[in-house]
């Protein structure tokens, strides 16, 4: 009886011992399925044989209890004990090497991505320096054209200018005297008579008047585009003053104009201003104005575009727009340019800011201008440029300049 017990109690452990390492050789399997690529797939597959060989003891340990080959048991005892040492040693330094070469793995892993991550950081900053340096350098020739252009168009307007008063008192004295001519006169000789028919003076006394008044207006208008762009600029002062804002945007817009007129593919642009009162804030205007004419530009540019599809289309034309809205709002001064032009796809809102981004042709344009802007506000005036826009419809940029910096 106590040898059937032991007999019994022997198959059950050799039968959980069989069915353990089935469950290690299905197990491994999928280690092997998942090291195929790797360089300790061969090593697993040597520790597979070795589990599938004690798998052929076990069943053959079975064979020998249920068949009561007492003499050979103490011999398969003896080598499963001896190989199962050899096996356990093999185990352990598979799983050294395939924990050292994952570890290696993961390490290169993580060198090349922080790597990867500082070129990045590092063309995206030797992007933005050369972005600041083509500024800075277009910035400086913009300034010393419109030095040049206030000089050269200054100097001789002014002459003209200061002259008309003179001219228009000149004028008005021959006239007055041509009438007291007239008055004292009024039979002049027959040659003088004819000659004043024929010139048809009292068309010519009344127009003379006209064309001063209008010479006054064209040279007053010359004179304020020259102050204009010296506002634009800012050439003539501190780089950072106390300004008005209204007038940079003014200013921006009076060297924009020409674009703003109608073209054969669309009509005239209009331009919505809402001006609030505002405090003069120190920053420097003439990097404000760059900005201001940045995304005023860039506002033109798309409804330019709208005009483009809609005429491809046969739609009708839409009148474009440009709404300016400024307000005071928890201490920064708020800018706000809208546009009822093309809008800016979804996919592309979140890199309209990068450097040298661009959706224009080849040819027409940097793509450096709301880069620029994004720059010159956040950076330099610690103020915020945020945009909204919505597909085919609008686009509105804000801007968020600090009263106090």
């Amino acid at each position: 009886m106590n040898v059937d017990i032991l007999l019994l109690i022997s198959l059950l452990l050799i039968a959980l011992g069989a069915g353990f390492m089935l469950l290690s050789i299905i197990k491994t399997q999928k280690i092997l399925n998942l090291l195929k690529e790797h360089s300790g797939y061969l090593a697993w597959k040597i520790l597979r044989f070795l589990m599938v060989f004690f798998l052929l003891g076990y069943c053959l340990a079975l064979f020998l209890l249920i068949n009561q080959q007492w003499q050979f048991l103490p011999i398969l005892i003896g080598l499963v004990f001896c190989l199962g040492s050899l096996f356990v040693l093999l185990n352990v330094n598979i799983y050294h090497y395939t924990f050292q070469q994952l570890l290696a793995t993961r390490v290169t892993q993580e060198v090349y991505r922080r790597a990867q991550i500082a070129t990045e950081t590092t063309l995206f900053e030797l992007k933005k320096t050369q972005a600041k340096l083509i500024h800075s350098e277009k910035m400086s020739s913009l300034g010393q054209i419109v030095a040049g252009i206030a000089h050269e168009i200054n100097n001789p307007i002014g002459f003209i200018h200061g002259n008309l008063r003179h001219i228009e008192e000149y004028t008005q004295i021959i006239l007055n005297l041509i009438q007291l001519y007239h008055k004292y006169l009024p039979h002049p000789p027959i040659e003088i008579k004819t000659e004043l028919e024929a010139v048809d003076f009292d068309f010519v006394k009344k127009d003379i008047s006209k064309i001063l008044k209008s010479m006054n207006v064209g040279t007053t208008r010359i004179k304020d585009i020259v102050l204009s762009l010296r506002n634009f600029s800012r050439l003539d002062q501190a780089e950072f003053k106390k300004v008005d804002i209204h007038e940079g945007i003014d200013s921006s817009l009076l060297i924009l104009s020409h674009r703003l007129n109608a073209t054969s593919t669309r009509p005239q642009i209009s331009i919505v201003k809402k001006y609030e009162a505002l405090p003069k804030i120190e920053c420097c205007a003439g990097q404000l104005n760059q900005a201001f004419m940045n995304i005023i530009a860039n506002a033109i540019d798309a409804i330019d575009e709208r005009s483009v599809i809609d005429n491809i289309n046969q739609r009708e034309i839409k009148v474009g727009q440009i709404a300016i809205r400024t307000s005071v709002v928890d201490g920064f001064i708020q800018i706000a340019i809208a546009d009822n032009g093309y809008g800016i796809p979804k996919s592309i809102q979140g890199q309209i800011f990068n450097p040298f981004f661009t959706t224009k042709e080849i040819g027409k344009g940097t793509g450096m201008g709301l880069s620029i802007s994004y720059h010159i506000i956040c950076d330099n005036h610690h103020g915020q440029l945020n945009c909204s826009s919505i597909p085919g419809k609008l686009t509105d940029f804000t801007i968020l300049i600090p009263i106090i910096m």
